[in-house]
């Protein structure tokens, strides 16, 4: 297993790191960048969008994708297609059950260079956020979304200290990054009731958590931790290994929250 990560305080120097600005594919975490570009967007964040499938594809030739419902982790987003859902609803739905629908939707709406911006804001330097979820031809073309474990750190260290929207939405982000639904992971590691505001993803033989925790006796830090499978094709239980190591890790990180 590749293991990178990056843990310090929010928008200071890491405590310890492994390889933190070791590239892997993004998985979902990209979602952290379209949530907070959404919120910077002067977009009316309870008006209905309309809940397509059919997207413009990152080549800019033309061409157009969509989402498979069964490569997606959440379904009530789908119920909605044909009809309208508020872009509030679609980014909780976004980020604690990693819809991938309304990613896509939302990035639709707010636009690449949005995403790239707040990377930019951020200080993130190796991270890109090329295409949309699905858009397997920008893909093969070479148009990939990519992270390291500094970058995200980063994201969160920068969205922690409200350098990403206003106060208000700051801590509207925070909140549904805290209402993460799953937490087999990063959360899996702190002592139950430990607010963490994070998100994680996952796809064949990758496997990434980062957020930020918030212990009630210690000052809170970021961690950010990204795994791929040295095998091709991974094992059938890889991703329960990479669970179990991030989790370590975080509950090894917590026990020296004093130091």
């Amino acid at each position: 297993m590749r293991l990178s990560y990056w843990i310090g305080p929010p928008g200071g120097t890491a405590n310890s790191a492994r390889h933190p600005d070791g590239a892997y594919g993004a998985a979902s975490t990209m979602k952290v960048a379209v949530l907070a570009a959404l919120y910077r967007a002067d977009v009316d964040l309870d008006a209905p969008l309309p809940v397509v499938n059919d997207f413009p594809s990152a080549l800019g030739d033309g061409s157009r994708y969509a989402n498979d419902p069964g490569y997606d982790d959440e379904d009530q987003v789908w119920t909605h297609l044909g009809g309208a859902a508020p872009a509030r609803w679609l980014a909780r739905r976004m980020i604690v059950r990693s819809s991938n629908l309304a990613t896509n939707l939302l990035l639709a709406r707010v636009g690449l260079p949005a995403v790239a911006e707040v990377w930019r804001l951020a200080g993130a330097t190796n991270s890109v956020t090329a295409r949309g979820i699905e858009d397997h031809a920008a893909r093969d073309a070479g148009l990939d979304n990519v992270v390291t474990a500094a970058d995200l750190a980063a994201l969160f260290g920068a969205l922690h200290l409200g350098k990403l929207g206003s106060p208000s939405a700051t801590s509207e982000m925070l909140d549904l990054l805290a209402a993460q639904e799953w937490r087999q992971d990063l959360a899996a590691g702190l002592p139950q009731g430990v607010r963490v505001a994070h998100k994680n993803g996952w796809m064949t033989g990758i496997r990434h958590s980062a957020g930020i925790v918030y212990p009630p006796d210690a000052d809170p830090y970021v961690i950010a931790v990204c795994t791929r499978s040295d095998a091709v094709p991974p094992p059938d239980d890889y991703d329960e290994q990479a669970c179990s190591a991030i989790a370590g890790l975080s509950a090894e990180r917590y026990g020296m929250r004093h130091q």
